[in-house]
């Protein structure tokens, strides 16, 4: 079958790609961003990229358009489609319908820590030796790929996303995944450009649970009044707790970060790694769960999070220039800003933290969570935001009346080039620069370790002359 994607680059659809051209499937795709990685990974795999959204892929008369949620109407391709009474269908629905079924499906939902959650999952599968299927949302350091399928293979681990599913069916994505595991990692308001309140998200994710089996089971955080909610409306599946108060805990840190998993008073064995933060060890604890539920012994899965080389764009160092270690992470809603920038500040002590933060998500660009940002972004010795005054990235919001509680521990910009040039021009040795965004933001770290690689060496040289 030929199948002819709307949407091709975003990672969920990208992946989703790989997926199909696994499966046996042509696949051909289009997208207004076709750029490194995703379009290198998809013409690696022979699958044939067109820029943009002509009308004139019509001719390429596949048996199948499967439509990415980016996709509105009005897209002219999109339109040509709809005239031609041509066969389409979303993404998240024909991957619910085709690649699905059969499988033991592990689905991580919660408005934070799906990628790193589900990345955690699929290494503690693969450690045990079950080689699983997963289509997540990053890139894990292990894994090395985002999405892999072989149809022999029972397990299938999968980023379970609430937004909505296209721009003909305002289901939450994950309602077309039917998981006999599912872990709520939390629930939080997001996605302001589409759900109007809590209770809408809270009633997608209801809807998930009523399509887990009997048999299946929720795995949840012990301490969630929105996760109350959602289950008080209906549940009919084991549920296993984690974190504070919960059947599986995280024992205290020691000095070099490890911690020691507990089950219902039990000491299961000791993680050690250098990811940072409570969130992380909740991440862990889900996973652990999860995994027991698919076969995986405790012990298994604590020594393979022991190896977990982290995720992209989750804390990865970027590089280090004059002393100044550079960060990214993906952290764009209030709660993620304010847990990341703890987690770094818990590992540096009294070290400068210099956040760069892009408010790029709709629900940031409309200013629903502006007034979180100054309590969430505290932590940080300086901060530096960067708004758009113009294109798909304006804010609707003035950062610097927004962040005016900072005081002169704050500095907004809207052209990049300058916003670098102020970051280096107030960074010293041992600094740690946190970059913050759900986007590409302009590639904005490699400028300023160019930048602070210019300062290092002036700064040699300055001391040279001296000499």
């Amino acid at each position: 079958m030929h199948l002819h994607i709307l949407g091709i680059c975003g990672t969920f659809m990208g992946g989703l790609a790989l997926i199909a051209r696994a499966a046996g499937h042509r696949v051909t795709g289009c997208d207004t961003a076709v750029y490194p990685p995703m379009s290198t990974q998809l013409a690696e795999q022979g699958i044939d990229l067109i820029e943009g959204y002509d009308a004139d892929q019509l001719s390429l008369n596949p048996d199948l358009y499967v439509i990415g949620n980016v996709v509105s109407r009005g897209n002219p391709l999109m339109e040509a489609i709809l005239n031609s009474g041509a066969r389409y269908v979303s993404g998240p629905q024909w991957l619910g319908d085709n690649v699905l079924p059969g499988a033991h499906v592990l689905a991580v939902a919660g408005t934070h820590g799906k990628t790193t959650t589900s990345s955690m999952l699929a290494w503690i599968l693969e450690a045990a030796g079950l080689r699983p299927n997963f289509l997540i949302g990053g890139v894990a350091n292990d894994l090395k790929v985002s999405a892999r399928y072989d149809p022999a293979i029972r397990p299938f681990v999968i980023e379970a996303d609430e937004y909505d599913t296209a721009f003909f069916d305002k289901r939450s994505k994950f309602v077309h995944y039917r998981p006999r595991t599912a872990i709520l990692n939390n629930l939080e308001y997001d996605h302001a450009d589409i759900f109007p309140d809590l209770a809408a998200i809270e009633t997608q994710f209801h809807h998930l649970v009523r399509t887990i089996p009997g048999q299946g089971r929720i795995v949840r955080p012990a301490q969630s009044e929105a996760l109350d909610r959602v289950i008080a409306r209906g549940c009919w599946s084991e549920t296993v707790s984690f974190g504070r108060e919960g059947e599986w805990q995280a024992g205290p840190v020691n000095e070099e970060g490890h911690f020691e998993v507990i089950r219902q008073g039990r000491t299961l064995g000791t993680v050690g790694w250098t990811l940072t933060g409570e969130h992380n060890r909740d991440n862990a604890l889900a996973a652990l769960a999860a995994a027991e539920h698919a076969g995986v012994e405790p012990a298994v899965g604590i020594e393979a999070l022991t190896r977990f080389g982290g995720v992209k764009r989750r804390m990865e160092l970027r590089g280090t220039e004059h002393g100044v270690k550079v960060y990214d992470d993906f952290a764009h809603h209030p709660t993620a800003i304010e847990t990341t920038l703890a987690g770094l500040r818990r590992q540096v002590g009294d070290a400068r933290i210099l956040a760069v933060l892009e408010p790029r998500s709709n629900t940031m660009k409309l200013g629903a969570m502006a007034a979180r940002l100054p309590g969430a972004l505290n932590a940080a010795d300086h901060v530096f935001c960067f708004g758009a005054r113009a294109g798909k990235h304006a804010l609707g919001w003035n950062p610097a009346e927004v962040l005016a509680p900072l005081g002169d521990r704050v500095d907004c910009y809207d052209d990049l080039d300058a916003l670098v040039a102020a970051v280096t021009r107030l960074a010293r040795p041992g600094d740690h620069v946190l970059v913050m965004s759900n986007g590409g933001f302009g590639g904005v770290h490699g400028k300023l370790l160019e930048a602070l690689a210019r300062k290092d060496t002036e700064a040699k040289g300055s001391g040279q002359n001296a000499r």
